[in-house]
């Protein structure tokens, strides 16, 4: 090896030999690539290059993705992958609202809603009686209004990938639908029905800087994004769009059927007393009819069993008269 000679590989002073023995190294480990070399007689300075040269081989054979159907792990269901569990028996625990939810309000009661002049005008025209001879008494019972109804709500699993709700009153039945497909979003279909169409997803604590009301999901500080990704539980969010045009409380107040309802699921508890809780946040968004979202939360139980379970049609109670 001739005096101040430049080795790099493939270059000058680099026998043929040398570069297919460096070839086989850059797949081995990094310790053993620096001991073979040295034992080999090959210079520090060479030794130094193949071992860089393995290492970097090694961290991008890491980084690569499986290749399809060699070692990919296939997608796990909605069900498998829960991160908290909303299957059960669930009675309303209406503490606040009475006067809206658990009576029929007084037509012309519109306090608290932020109803545009259209929506004014069809809830001053309302009439129980015509919407039962329609075939509309179940405008009170859709997706709009539909937690915030007095009774029972069953959960359970139909299938891997829907979760079904049922609800005492009104008989009512919902199909929270998780996204599938490559498009990440499920098809729904034209109809239109009370409870419309559905798309779910979990959202997994810590998964996101910021939560859904724009707040750090962790402190600054130690811990940081590690703590919060090492948080356990989650949510359910669910967005609903293809609903009829339907109720937003017993007294003829209308969301539109272009209205998008965005609710959050969330398990608390249990507490002291063994208690569990189901919160439900729901927003209603519908340019028709209301002036700004209109939010509301709703609070569940958790019931030993489905023996209390009660379904009844779709009607409600004449509306309250004041005074009376």
């Amino acid at each position: 090896m001739r005096s101040g000679e430049r080795h790099f590989f493939g270059g000058p002073g680099f026998s043929l030999a040398t570069q297919r023995r460096t070839e086989v190294l850059r797949h081995l480990s990094p310790l053993w690539v620096l001991g073979a070399c040295v034992a080999q007689g090959v210079s520090l300075a060479v030794a130094a290059v193949a071992l860089l040269v393995s290492i970097a081989s090694a961290i991008a054979s890491a980084q690569q993705p499986p290749a399809r159907g060699q070692g990919a792990s296939p997608a796990r269901s909605a069900r498998a992958s829960a991160p908290i569990d909303l299957t059960g028996n669930w009675v309303a625990v209406i503490t606040e609202d009475w006067r809206w939810r658990m009576m029929t309000p007084a037509k012309g009661d519109y306090a608290s809603l932020p109803l545009t002049s259209d929506a004014r005008r069809v809830a001053d025209l309302w009439d129980p009686a015509k919407d039962e001879a329609s075939g509309n008494a179940c405008k009170p019972f859709g997706v709009g209004n539909i937690m915030r109804m007095p009774g029972r709500l069953r959960i359970s699993w139909q299938g891997e990938n829907t979760l079904k709700l049922e609800f005492d009153a009104g008989t009512q039945t919902r199909l929270l639908n998780f996204t599938t497909g490559a498009a990440g979003e499920k098809k729904t279909t034209g109809e239109k029905t009370w409870q419309g169409q559905s798309v779910a997803s979990w959202e997994t604590a810590g998964q996101d800087s910021l939560d859904r009301n724009g707040l750090p999901t962790a402190p600054a500080g130690r811990g940081g994004a590690a703590a919060a990704a090492s948080a356990r539980g989650g949510s359910l969010k669910v967005v609903t769009t293809g609903m009829r045009e339907g109720h937003l409380r017993k007294n003829g107040v209308p969301y539109s059927a272009d209205a998008v309802v965005t609710e959050y699921f969330d398990r608390v508890g249990p507490e002291p007393n063994g208690d569990i809780f189901l919160i439900v946040r729901t927003t209603v968004e519908d340019s028709k009819y209301l002036s700004q979202p209109f939010i509301t939360s709703s609070n569940f139980k958790l019931e030993a069993d489905g023996s209390k379970w009660n379904p009844t049609p779709c009607k409600i109670d004449p509306p309250n008269v004041p005074g009376q």
